[in-house]
């Protein structure tokens, strides 16, 4: 089977699951499940990494649906997407 036969569903799992497949990008999961929200700065201080390492990241996180990001003044405020997460823990 390629990817070209593959339901939207199905490129939608194999996108989250690829994102949630880094262990830096599950560590953030986990880190915002326990706090509901943050700033990017929040996270970047309990990873060791570089903020543009982190924002990366972040970027795979929200494309796959995973989390979502609020811009608050010089800040992006992250938190779940519970609809997301939601429509992965039914599949």
């Amino acid at each position: 089977m390629t990817t070209a036969t593959l339901t939207s569903d199905k490129k939608r799992l194999a996108r989250m699951l690829k994102a949630l497949g880094n262990p830096i990008r599950f560590q953030i999961v986990e880190f915002l499940a326990e706090r509901q929200t943050c700033i990017t700065n929040d996270i970047v201080n309990q990873m060791p990494l570089a903020q543009s390492t982190i924002s990366q990241h972040l970027k795979v996180l929200r494309e796959a649906g995973l989390i979502r990001g609020e811009t608050e003044g010089p800040a992006t405020c992250y938190c779940l997407d519970a609809d997301g997460i939601q429509w992965l823990k039914d599949q």
